[in-house]
């Protein structure tokens, strides 16, 4: 057992591509030399049982081969199970998905051949996943980026358009430009407390989203402190004007952005009746307050 992996497979990213490359993945597995067995997910959020049956039967090195989605219910399902230690299972990613934002951090792209090649190397970092709790005591995890405002506006609406592929990503964000209403939002963080008009507030353990934007700073995925970015009062034009910035990182310079380091921190909107949208790896998970926090080198990730 101790050489197998198990696959959990999202039939449905990248627009049904998992699903048609299977044979190829399967295929160059083989020709790779990795054994494994597999499992397809068949509804929301199912990976999370697909990782608690495949430990049970004890597995420690899953691969999750579909998009950030996929991934982001892996490591939920991951890090909710009570069965062995996070930091003892090994987890690579075959990217096949819309986005793809965690794997550019660590530079694995997007072909087949190269992700398992990869894989059969077997070489890890222990990585920090973030942990967030709503207003309601639900409890998410998340590996790459989330955020509480626009970007969650942004998420809530790509479901939609995910079907233009890439494209998606900027197509709800223009949408979300011209009707998201900004909000007040009151931000604890290293004993300061802050009252901001936000646009939205980013916090990250890896560098891209949003389909390869960067809003976190000088990003360390193992140095146990998340990276927030606090966007104000950023408006339609000013987005526009400082669109490369916003793929190349120095969207962060901006002077209606703040930059933070912490390894915990919370937000209020200023008025109750208020409850801006949450996303989390590109999912959206809820509305209102949240908690954040960080928990340091959680999950052995394979990289290059």
């Amino acid at each position: 057992m101790k050489t197998n992996w198990f696959l959990i497979v999202n039939p449905t990213s990248g627009n049904g591509k998992s699903k048609k490359n299977w044979r190829k993945i399967s295929d160059e597995l083989k020709k790779q030399n990795i054994l494994f067995s597999f499992a397809f997910t068949e509804y929301y959020k199912h990976e999370e049982i697909l990782v608690e049956n495949a430990i049970k039967k004890g597995f420690t090195k899953i691969i999750s081969v579909g998009g950030d989605g996929t991934l982001h219910h892996v490591v939920n399902g991951i890090m909710k199970q009570k069965l062995v230690e996070t930091n003892s299972i090994q987890l690579a990613v075959i990217p096949i998905g819309t986005g793809n934002d965690w794997v550019k951090t660590y530079n694995i792209g997007t072909k087949i051949e190269k992700s398992i090649a990869i894989i059969s190397k077997e070489k890890t970092i222990l990585q920090d996943i973030g942990r967030l709790e709503t207003e309601n005591n639900t409890i998410t995890y998340f590996t790459n980026v989330a955020g509480i405002g626009y970007d969650g506006y942004v998420a809530s609406k790509l479901k939609k358009l995910k079907s233009f592929g890439g494209i998606a990503y900027l197509l709800s964000g223009l949408y979300g430009l011209l009707f998201y209403k900004k909000t007040k939002l009151i931000i604890e963080i290293n004993n300061q407390l802050l009252k901001e008009k936000c646009l939205m507030v980013v916090f990250g353990i890896c560098k891209f989203s949003g389909g390869g934007m960067q809003f976190t700073k000088e990003v360390d995925s193992t140095d146990g402190l998340l990276d927030i970015t606090i966007a104000k009062n950023l408006t339609l034009i000013d987005m526009i004007l400082n669109l490369p910035k916003l793929y190349n990182g120095q969207i962060v310079h901006h002077k209606k952005v703040e930059s933070y380091k912490t390894t915990s921190f919370k937000i209020t909107p200023f008025l109750k009746s208020e409850k801006p949208f949450i996303q989390a790896d590109g999912e959206l998970i809820n509305r209102g307050s949240i908690s954040v926090s960080i928990l340091k080198k959680a999950i052995q990730f394979i990289i290059p």
